[in-house]
C-alpha cells in the first residue's frame, strides 16, 4: 500500500497512555524532515489514563488546509485490540486501504472479529502485529507505539524508517537515554521486518 495520495489520512485508536500521540507527532516530524507538509493533533474523550483516544495525522505534499477530524482515513492504526469491542475502526476503510493492529490473532481472526461487531464485512487488508510482545522482548516494557511504527512504515512508506529513526533519536536520546533509545529503534526496525 503505497502512499500516493494528494493527502495521506491516518487514524490512531489507542487507549490514554499508550503513546498514540507520541507516534503520531514522530511520523509527523519525520514528514516535516522529508519537506512535506502536515498535521497531527488528538481528540479525547475523558482526558483519563485507559480512556479510548484517536489521534489524526495528516501528510502531504502541497499544503493541508483543512483542520477537521480525519473521517475518511488512507490507514489506520490500532494500539490496544479491544478498541474495536467499542469503537468502528474500519468505518470509511475501502478494500485497498488498511488497518494496523496491536495483536497476535491472525488477519483472519481478526476479520471475523469486526464481522461480529461492525454493520458490514471489512475487505481491506489487516496487518496484525504483536506490538506488545516485541517490545517487552526489545525493550522490557509494554510500548506497542514505538514498534507499531515499524510496521506503519513498512505497510504505508508515507515516511522513510531512516527519518523516524532520526526523529525518535532527536526526540528521546536526551529523555530515556542512549540505550534505551537504541532498544526502542531496534524494536521499530523489527517491526519493520516482520511479514
Amino acid at each position: 500500500m503505497k502512499y500516493h495520495k494528494d493527502i495521506f489520512e491516518i487514524i490512531f485508536y489507542a487507549r490514554g497512555g499508550q503513546g498514540a500521540k507520541v507516534a503520531a507527532e514522530i511520523i509527523a516530524q519525520a514528514a516535516v524532515g522529508e519537506g512535506k507538509f502536515v498535521q497531527a493533533f488528538p481528540q479525547f474523550g475523558p482526558e483519563r489514563s485507559g480512556a479510548p483516544t484517536k489521534t489524526f495525522v495528516r501528510i502531504s505534499q502541497k499544503e493541508i488546509r483543512t483542520h477537521e477530524p480525519v473521517t475518511d482515513p488512507d490507514v489506520v492504526v490500532v494500539l490496544d485490540e479491544t478498541i474495536i469491542e467499542s469503537e468502528i475502526v474500519t468505518k470509511n476503510l475501502s478494500r485497498d486501504e488498511a488497518l494496523i493492529i496491536n495483536s497476535r490473532k491472525t488477519g483472519e481472526e481478526i476479520r471475523k472479529k469486526l464481522l461480529g461487531i461492525e454493520d458490514e464485512a471489512f475487505e481491506g487488508r489487516i496487518y496484525p502485529i504483536d506490538a506488545n510482545g516485541i517490545s517487552m522482548e526489545i525493550i522490557g516494557q509494554s510500548r506497542p507505539n514505538t514498534v507499531i511504527l515499524g510496521k506503519f512504515i513498512q505497510v504505508t512508506e508515507a515516511v522513510k524508517l531512516g527519518s523516524v529513526i532520526a526523529e525518535f533519536r532527536e526526540i528521546f536520546e536526551q529523555k530515556i537515554g542512549i540505550e534505551a533509545t537504541s532498544k526502542n529503534i531496534s524494536a521499530i526496525e523489527k517491526a519493520y521486518d516482520v511479514v
